[in-house]
């Protein structure tokens, strides 16, 4: 099996949840967000070496928690840039072994699956490049004149993309230094790599792989989690 290593992008600042830590940091059933979400890459054969990015200030607390819980895989805690593209390319850069595949995963995503990123893991060796995404299940509407929408889209085409996403070093590192060069700035690393008109294999995940962005969420992960 080819080399996997993991970047968990953790430093956003949490403001929409109005917490006064950021939110990976927040419990979730006794342990941090962030603890369950690397305990799962933590779990998992495939993956050798995990890089945690953490926010400006945190660091130190960071490093704390993964001493504390033990984690062998985690190679390094981070600091995080600007933008969420500049702290994944902080984290990219901070493995100790290049790794084959580079999977990048959403530090407040604790509920992934197994089964989901063992399956992303193999279509980013068959192909360079996957995500996990879910189906749309509402009607999605495009504004138009302010307060009117203008068209709809066939949902059927419509995928809601969430993490990890995986693809090969080389690929991911091509993909950010094209952004940087041309001041690109995309919403996840997928909006990179297509600028270099790869494909993305699309894996069909689970509607309980939610972000934690709210308080609600917050509140419906403690019911996902075991």
């Amino acid at each position: 099996m080819p080399d996997v290593g993991v970047v968990i992008p953790a430093a956003g600042k949490g403001v929409r949840l109005g917490s006064r830590i950021p939110k990976q940091f927040l419990p979730l059933k006794g342990k941090t967000v962030l603890e369950r979400t690397i305990a799962l890459f933590e779990s998992l054969p495939a993956v050798s070496e995990i890089v945690v990015v953490a926010p400006v200030g945190y660091v130190k607390k960071a490093r704390s928690l993964v001493l504390r819980s033990g984690f062998r895989k985690v190679s390094g805690v981070v600091r995080g840039g600007k933008r969420r593209q500049d702290s994944v390319w902080n984290g990219v850069h901070a493995f100790r072994s290049v790794p084959d595949i580079v999977l990048v995963h959403d530090a407040v995503r604790p509920c992934v699956t197994k089964a989901v990123v063992n399956e992303v893991i193999r279509e980013s060796i068959r192909h360079g490049a996957a995500v996990v995404g879910v189906r749309v299940i509402d009607t999605i509407k495009v504004e138009g004149k302010k307060g009117f929408y203008s068209a709809t889209l066939d949902r059927s085409r419509l995928w809601a993309v969430q993490t990890p996403q995986g693809f090969s070093y080389s690929l991911l590192k091509k993909a950010h230094r094209m952004a940087q060069r041309t001041g690109f700035a995309g919403t996840d690393e997928a909006s990179l790599v297509e600028r270099l008109k790869v494909p993305v294999r699309i894996v069909e995940g689970d509607y309980r792989n939610i972000k934690i962005t709210t308080k609600e969420d917050l509140l419906l992960a403690e019911s996902f989690v075991r």
